[in-house]
């Protein structure tokens, strides 16, 4: 992982680990916006709106999975693939949208992309069957792809390098905040009138942040169209897949959305069983732990300036793991307490990770977030998946054991970078170390 923020620029290495050089910001950088400045509450206000959308649509099922199970007679397992299909779709769609977003710019890319999900969101509720609605689901994820890789790039190319974590941590703020809403409303809306009102409604909240986004999102103004090329693509993709420290980057992001992706899709069972038997609107209340995602994340950047990106990752990782530890015991307090650590371990993690591949890429920055949104994606169908299979097997024992083999496979490769920069660093002559 690269190191903390000095103000010095990175230089990476041929194994993938960084080292620093001194050097004064350019001309360009200084023409970018910066907390305060014009233009930057605005990109803010309209990416946070873009993040409540994507979340509450991407995982607009997931609360509501009990609910379906229970009227279409189908297990757990098969129910939570009307996530995996979404997640999955936009995992596949999200590198060769984002190459789209190289020629017709990030804001139209963006703007087409939530369009289209939020009008799709509409027709959801009126899937005749499991079929139908895993597909609709399926074209709805694929209709997002479009969105997170774009936005990364956009704050990447739009806004100065040290607000960069700030201003991601606060898109990543708006997804945490979509998440808790659209399961908080489907929740309540599912208890009165049924899970179908309660997708219509998320529906409805897409497309008033539809609107809010593209009326605020200013004009890029350091965006330069490049025609695309699919052997350009494949280049520029197989560049980034040969980077040791990208490559890391994506897995540690897959692996914590392993985590985040099985917890959440199991959880509405859990606790909708005995011993707590919960109603499905206060089930979608619990969702409102999904808060603490949004502090955690937006606080990334004091995070990461005072621990570094690695002792950042070190401190989520264990977080996460402690969090699903707690949630063990038969105890609605302790299983509280468990998924609020879970949940700000995740979102301190996922902020790290992501706004870190936007600072090491120095070229097709958008198709290196593009491979990490599909690492992140394949992450959370898998997780989805997985953890269906686990609860299915061994109940919430075997999805908190899942969630603990992605952790220690994410520490271990944090741990791996940690001992490759130490190595790197002694190596280098002593003028020239930081």
């Amino acid at each position: 992982m690269p190191p903390a923020d000095t103000g010095a620029s990175v230089v990476t290495t041929r194994s993938g680990a960084s080292a620093l050089s001194s050097s004064v910001p350019s001309s360009a950088d200084d023409n970018k916006l910066v907390p305060g400045g014009p233009g930057y509450r605005r990109t803010s206000l309209a990416l946070f709106a873009a993040g409540v959308a994507t979340f509450a649509l991407l995982y607009s099922t997931q609360a509501l999975l009990p609910a379906i199970s229970d009227d279409l007679g189908v297990t757990p397992d098969q129910a939570s693939w009307t996530v995996s299909a979404a997640t999955g779709a936009l995992a596949v769609a999200v590198v060769p949208l984002s190459a789209l977003s190289e020629r017709y710019g990030r804001r139209a890319m963006m703007t087409a992309s939530l369009c289209v999900a939020a009008l799709v969101s509409l027709l959801v509720p009126f899937a005749p069957g499991l079929g139908w609605l895993v597909a609709l689901r399926a074209v709805q994820g694929a209709a997002l792809a479009g969105l997170p890789a774009s936005a990364m790039a956009y704050l990447a190319e739009e806004v100065r390098a040290k607000a960069l974590i700030g201003a991601i941590g606060l898109f990543v703020a708006g997804n945490s905040l979509g998440g808790m809403s659209g399961r908080i409303l489907t929740g309540w809306v599912a208890q009165a009138w049924g899970w179908r009102a309660g997708l219509g409604a998320v529906g409805v909240l897409a497309v008033v942040c539809a609107v809010a986004f593209r009326l605020l999102l200013p004009k890029a103004r350091h965006f330069t169209p490049a025609a695309v090329s699919p052997r350009a693509l494949a280049r520029t993709v197989g560049g980034h897949l040969a980077d040791p420290l990208l490559r890391r980057l994506y897995a540690i992001g897959a692996l914590f959305m392993t985590v985040f992706g099985a917890v959440y899709t199991v959880i509405g069972y859990r606790l909708a069983e005995a011993p707590f038997s919960l109603p499905q609107g206060v089930v979608g209340s619990i969702f409102l732990v999904y808060l603490v995602g949004t502090v955690s994340s937006a606080a990334a950047g004091k995070l990461v300036g005072r621990l570094g990106r690695r002792g950042a990752l070190y401190l989520a990782l264990g977080t996460t793991s402690a969090g699903l530890l707690l949630t063990l015991p038969q105890s609605l307090i302790a299983v509280l307490a468990g998924l609020i650590l879970i949940t700000a371990g995740f979102f301190a993690g996922h902020a790290v990770a992501s706004s870190s591949v936007s600072r090491t890429a120095k070229t097709g920055r958008a198709q290196a977030s593009a491979l990490y949104q599909t690492a992140y994606y394949l992450g959370s169908s898998a997780g989805g998946t997985l953890g269906a299979v686990a609860f299915h097997l061994g109940g919430w024992d075997g999805a908190v054991v899942l969630g603990l083999i992605a952790m220690l496979a994410a520490a271990s490769i944090t741990l791996y970078a940690t001992r490759r920069a130490l190595q790197e660093r002694r190596s280098l002559p002593a003028v020239a170390r930081p």
